[in-house]
């Protein structure tokens, strides 16, 4: 890729959406020109199975649905290579639909009753077609670094629990004490104590926090149990790249027994290397004092972040174990 190329996708980015054939970018919060898309598309984007330097016309395409595919004028058109055969099921296809229940509007308790009400409408409607609910647990990374509630996560349980259907956290981001509690989805009311600027305090509901520490017994009890859990990021302390999936017995039992489409493994799953220095970095956390390490990040992030809400261009800061976040109310151009 030239820097030339680069150059010229970084100015026009603004004008691309997810997905180059689409019609539907904006910028400026106004339509992009089909042509500008297509002319950035022709010169930018690599095409499978056709010439890099005299490529086969591409033509904008709006939606899609079963076999067939919606032009920018209207025009429907039957895929005929179903995406080179991976289109199996056609597209859009309702037994493969996701569901998505807004982030809560704030971090704290009642912020999430809203989000607990639709968890439960979408579940309630359609949970004969839904497989796993997929949360990241107390922070939304790619959703916005929001932070909520641990009470949604409980009700999720619940629900999940009483529908049948699988609940998955994501704690490749939130893993190893990031927010507070060595797992995201160990926070209890007491432990997750997220600052923000709109309240220019803690989040902790009016409660007084307890002094002293949980026994274990407690802490077991305030924990909530995903079926499956992801891990990685921090595993190694970042030398090595190493992920990890962790199942309950029923759900490994599930896809193990009698063979199946799961019975594979990665070419380079359970590296001795990686596994060494993930063992190596757990000890080092376990025997660290990282609460304190991380209470003390906490308390400079609000003290050096939260001058930053007196712009006029900031809508919040807001601190949650190590993780600071200062949102503006414009995005940047």
């Amino acid at each position: 890729i030239s820097k030339s190329s680069i150059r010229h996708y970084c100015q026009h980015s603004q004008c691309l959406s997810a997905s180059t054939t689409t019609a539907t970018a904006t910028t400026n919060n106004k339509p992009c020109p089909t042509t500008t898309l297509l002319q950035l598309d022709h010169h930018h984007v690599l095409h499978p199975y056709t010439s890099m330097t005299h490529p086969l016309p591409t033509v904008p395409i709006t939606s899609a649905q079963g076999v067939h595919f919606t032009l920018s004028n209207g025009t429907r058109i039957i895929d005929g290579m179903s995406s080179w055969w991976a289109a199996l099921h056609g597209y859009r296809h309702p037994a493969a639909f996701h569901w998505f229940v807004p982030s809560p509007s704030g971090c704290r308790k009642e912020d999430a009753v809203e989000t607990i009400r639709q968890l439960e409408q979408v579940l309630t409607c359609h949970s004969k077609e839904i497989a796993a609910v997929v949360m990241e647990p107390i922070v939304q990374g790619e959703g916005g670094m929001k932070f909520y509630h641990p009470s949604v996560l409980r009700k999720a349980r619940e629900l999940c629990d009483e529908y049948n259907v699988l609940l998955i956290f994501d704690e490749i981001a939130t893993g190893f004490g990031r927010t507070g509690a060595m797992f995201a989805g160990w926070h209890d009311e007491e432990s997750y104590r997220p600052w923000s600027s709109s309240v220019q305090d803690y989040c902790t509901n009016g409660d007084t926090p307890r002094k002293g520490r949980h026994t274990d017994a407690e802490k077991a009890k305030s924990i909530v149990y995903p079926d499956i859990v992801c891990l990685g990021k921090a595993l190694t302390g970042g030398y090595v790249t190493m992920g990890a999936t962790l199942t309950t017995s029923k759900v490994a039992h599930g896809i193990s027994d009698q063979g199946g489409p799961f019975m594979h493994g990665p070419t380079f799953m359970a590296n001795p290397l990686a596994c060494s220095v993930a063992l190596a970095s757990l000890k080092l956390l376990r025997t660290s004092p990282w609460e304190e390490q991380v209470n003390h990040v906490r308390e400079q992030l609000v003290k050096n972040l939260s001058p930053l809400a007196q712009l006029s261009s900031v809508r919040e800061v807001r601190v949650l174990g190590a993780i600071g976040v200062c949102e503006l109310k414009e995005s940047l151009s």
